[in-house]
């Protein structure tokens, strides 16, 4: 059978999967793959769906992988959208729908190529797909559970193409090779609350944090290194709660975001911070306590087998030749990126995350085209 991955997208888009919530997206592709001679199991842990499937002789043969999400970010305001978010309509050659770029389409698109692909040319080898339900949210249960499974059962990917949508406005333009580390740091300013008329009789942490805030977004971290550009740190939020004008609060909080490149390890980093935070402390007789949570630590593969392989692929389908590139936020693939090499390629992303979602239909079967001539060409 001929799987179309428009119609595919569309029966997705029309499960309502907000991350946690499964909404039949799994269930729909464990139907459809297991129809086609793949062999499906539910990885779910806490709240969390997950779908393992291989089609091949497992352990001793060479592994394509292919990693991907079925979950997705609420639609936000219902009245913002000209169509239903999860109505997966097509106008004048879009298809439209939470999801739809992000990454149903991806996804589709590459069931649709390994069903083609198995039955029409069966290779020597197997192929998997690892697809989670929490790749929006937390992602503490998802591609981690995955692999986490996948380790307990001896399963392994040989090489994995994650399909997160990759092109800024060109199809064909950008795959990712790596992705910036991101962590957030938290931290808590403690004082003494007093009349603002006797600020001797008063500790105020807002100086404190002021400073730390100024001190931690003037330094420069690095000037960007071959694959990535200069690593950034941005204070997101400064808070006091207090809503009285003569008052002196007794604590204050403030939270920084830094994008870090392979200068850095989280761990370093938070060496830094605490140090940054010990001076200022010093200084002001404040009391700063610090929390850090880690998102993902910086990676690239290098520029080789696979990276090459979806190049190819890519050029021979559009004309176009991929730029490699680490830019934007986190995905999936700094799970995947310590199991087995892994490169990003996907649809343009110009429209995920927003009202009116929405995709070019030609872009579905052309990402179809490019999935399989990486098919084609890895078991060749």
């Amino acid at each position: 059978m001929t799987v179309d991955p428009v119609k595919l997208t569309a029966d997705l888009i029309r499960c309502a999967s907000v991350t946690p919530v499964e909404g039949g997206a799994l269930q729909l592709l464990d139907q459809v793959l297991s129809a086609a001679g793949f062999t499906c199991t539910r990885v779910d842990r806490g709240e969390v769906s997950n779908l393992f499937a291989r089609w091949g002789i497992g352990a001793n043969g060479r592994t394509f992988g292919f990693n991907g999400h079925t979950d997705v970010v609420p639609v936000g305001d219902l009245d913002a959208w000209m169509v239903d978010p999860f109505g997966a309509e097509i106008k004048d050659g879009f298809l439209y729908g939470r999801g739809a770029t992000d990454m149903k389409s991806g996804v589709a698109a590459f069931a649709a190529a390994a069903i083609d692909f198995v039955q029409d040319t069966p290779p020597d080898g197997s192929i998997v797909l690892a697809i989670t339900g929490d790749e929006e949210g937390i992602a503490v249960d998802g591609t981690v559970a995955l692999l986490d499974w996948m380790d307990a059962n001896n399963e392994r990917m040989d090489h994995c193409l994650v399909g997160e949508p990759t092109c800024p406005n060109e199809m064909g333009e950008m795959m990712k090779i790596g992705r910036r580390g991101s962590m957030n740091a938290y931290f808590t300013c403690k004082g003494v609350q007093g009349h603002s008329a006797y600020p001797h009789r008063a500790k105020n942490p807002m100086p404190a944090v002021a400073q730390l805030m100024a001190n931690l977004a003037a330094y420069e971290l690095d000037q960007g290194t071959e694959h990535f550009d200069a690593s950034t740190l941005a204070v997101v939020t400064i808070d006091t709660g207090n809503s009285a004008d003569n008052v002196i609060p007794a604590e204050t909080r403030a939270t920084v975001n830094i994008r870090f490149n392979d200068t850095h390890t989280s761990d370093a980093l938070t060496a830094w911070l605490q140090g940054e935070v010990d001076k200022v402390a010093k200084a002001t007789d404040i009391k700063i306590d610090m929390r850090v949570r880690v998102s993902g630590e910086s990676f690239v593969t290098p520029l080789g087998e696979l990276s090459d392989l979806i190049s190819k692929a890519v050029k021979a389908e559009t004309g176009v030749t991929p730029k490699p590139s680490t830019t934007g936020g986190t995905s999936d693939a700094r799970f995947v990126k310590s199991h087995c090499p892994v490169v990003e390629f996907g649809l343009v992303g110009r429209t995920m995350h927003e009202v009116d979602e929405r995709v070019e239909v030609a872009n579905i079967h052309k990402l179809k085209a490019i999935y399989t001539r990486i098919l084609t060409d890895y078991f060749a």
